[in-house]
């Protein structure tokens, strides 16, 4: 599903426009998406519960659909809490969420977005007592030293299941969720005592899989730090390691920071509502 900026033009912007006008905008259907529309999807926003942020993305369009409030996904409340929680501008956990999450928690099916680590589970199965190298040999695919093995999607819900039958809880640990893609190993720095309650919370909404966040960096304190400070690089490193670099994520973050500090009409996240 496509995205659509301030700047657009052509048809899907009319369809955009008109169904902004349904739902009780005042607002020209000319193919051109101005100020007037992204006013506009912005209120539609707020009134919906999203991220105000004046882009009309997948989250936006489908909630356009159905005239809906969607509870499940993250809202603007949800970011002011984060911000309030971390002590830190709005801005900057907007930015965070544009460059660091995926953009969605939820697959199409519902269920939250994983991903299923082989070789998590070979350390986790061998911490807990397990003869991990003895299960590798039966269950490669499940169990190896060696990452790999993804299918993504709805299919690493499957490889999970299967994990399970080894072992429950090492499953639930090494799988990665939600926004954040939290690793399930995480879940005490997460505030959670047991993985399935982290688990089950991954499953509820956005807005708890952005809270899990919003632990994982308060019980880093040099994460925590370079996110108050300001200091990209510095989050970027702890949080992705040194491929931050490749990716630019230092600088990505920099540049949404700068966006989300301006005026609500400039232009909108890289990752949008």
């Amino acid at each position: 599903m496509s995205v659509l900026r301030n700047g657009d033009t052509g048809e899907a912007v009319r369809r955009l426009q008109r169904q902004l006008v349904a739902l009780g905008c005042v607002l020209a259907v000319d193919g051109w998406f101005g100020e007037a529309t992204e006013t506009a999807v912005r209120e539609l926003q707020a009134r919906f519960g999203l991220v105000v942020d004046g882009a009309a993305g997948p989250k936006t369009l489908a909630a356009l659909e159905t005239g809906k409030p969607q509870p499940r996904l993250l809202g603007e409340a949800d970011l002011i809490a984060a911000a309030e929680t971390l002590g830190v501008p709005l801005a900057s956990v907007k930015a965070v969420n544009a460059v660091e999450s995926r953009g969605t928690g939820f697959l199409d099916d519902g269920r939250p977005v994983i991903l299923f680590e082989r070789h998590v589970m070979h350390r986790r199965l061998a911490a807990a007592g397990h003869d991990a190298d003895a299960l590798a040999a039966r269950f490669p695919n499940l169990v190896n030293p060696k990452r790999g093995g993804y299918v993504g999607g709805a299919e690493e819900h499957m490889r999970v299941a299967a994990a399970m039958q080894i072992d429950r809880g090492c499953a639930l640990e090494a799988a990665s969720w939600g926004l954040f893609q939290i690793m399930g190993f995480n879940h005490e720095a997460c505030g959670y005592t047991i993985v399935e309650d982290f688990a089950d919370d991954m499953r509820t909404s956005e807005g708890k899989q952005l809270e899990a966040f919003v632990q994982f960096v308060i019980a880093d304190p040099a994460l925590h730090k370079a996110l108050k400070a300001r200091k990209w690089a510095d989050f970027a490193r702890l949080y992705n390691g040194l491929a931050y670099r490749d990716n630019l994520y230092d600088v990505k973050l920099q540049r949404a920071y700068e966006r989300f500090s301006t005026s609500p009409a400039e232009v909108a996240a890289e990752v949008p509502a």
